[in-house]
């Protein structure tokens, strides 16, 4: 029952990132996802001297506010401070998880919010987490209902808007001529790969929420260009990675997180070598019978 418990939670956890994961990679902002999942650290420390308390909603709003500033610094320093994009992202996240480490020393060092709970999660210990409601009923692991939850809520703000989405990714110009905001819409999406990265670091660690954030969509890519397939293939790869990173880390007695990350790492390269419409095999094909072709209609000519 434990293991379903477990892989379940990453299935969700997977299904949420790699859906917008997909988006990420289109917009080439995949770094993103790493620097928000970082720079939050100011804000759940912060959000813990306040209240006092390691409850997962104030934790989680602390979080997710630094993941909207986050966003707005880098596009501050981007547009408006003419900073190369890669350059505000490094800047941004080093300077507010630096921050965040100096919170921790100083202010809360005997608090377990160091770089293990942070930093890596640790997926086993979903089953002994339990949600318990104030009148004793258990509820389940909480990092399940958490998971499933935010999953809930990607999916639904990617069906409804996805014409937005779209229209804002492939041809900004042209959403912007018909009325949509792109920019209202890249800070939407920017909040929601907040949301899912503060919801799911702690359970499964950020280092694995940006593995699943962008292997499984960049796998994806490699298998087909429209966005409506790429999604279902980055959501089910990201299932797939969840299902066989788990039974990797039992057989081995190893990291669950580090198998996980490492299955879909393995996946993006059997459809970087064999995918047949991208595939570094498929490509060198073409280029090969392309030229062999030209050589033969050179020599006809003469």
């Amino acid at each position: 029952m434990n293991d379903l418990l477990i892989i379940l939670t990453g299935a969700c956890v997977a299904v949420s990132c790699s859906l917008l994961g997909c988006f990420l990679v289109l917009r080439k902002m995949t770094m993103v996802a790493d620097a928000i999942s970082h720079a939050v650290l100011p804000g759940i420390v912060i959000a813990f001297l306040l209240s006092g308390s390691r409850d997962s909603v104030v934790m989680l709003a602390g979080a997710a506010l630094f993941g909207i500033l986050t966003t707005f610094i880098i596009e501050f320093f981007h547009h408006k401070g003419g900073l190369q994009s890669d350059a505000s992202i490094g800047v941004t996240f080093t300077w507010l998880f630096a921050v965040g480490v100096i919170l921790i020393t100083v202010f809360a060092g005997k608090v377990d919010l160091d770089q293990d709970c942070v930093l890596y999660g640790e997926i086993a210990y979903v089953p002994i987490d339990l949600w318990i409601t104030d009148a004793g009923t258990i509820l389940g692991p909480r990092a399940l209902w958490i998971g499933a939850i935010v999953m809930v809520v990607i999916i639904t703000f990617i069906s409804i808007c996805y014409k937005a989405l779209y229209l804002s990714t492939f041809d900004p110009a042209f959403a912007a001529a018909i009325g949509i905001s792109t920019t209202l819409w890249h800070y939407a999406l920017m909040g929601m790969v907040s949301l899912v990265s503060v919801a799911s670091f702690e359970s499964v660690g950020a280092i694995l929420v940006i593995a699943l954030m962008v292997t499984p969509a960049a796998t994806a890519y490699l298998l087909t260009h429209e966005l409506k397939k790429m999604l279902i293939y980055a959501a089910v790869i990201g299932v797939l990675t969840s299902v066989l990173g788990y039974y990797i880390a039992y057989a081995v007695d190893g990291s669950i997180a580090g198998a996980m990350a490492s299955v879909g790492g393995l996946l993006f390269m059997l459809a970087f070598l064999f995918s047949p419409t991208d595939g570094y095999i498929s490509r060198n094909k073409r280029r090969t019978n392309k030229a062999t072709l030209e050589a033969t209609l050179s020599a006809t000519s003469k």
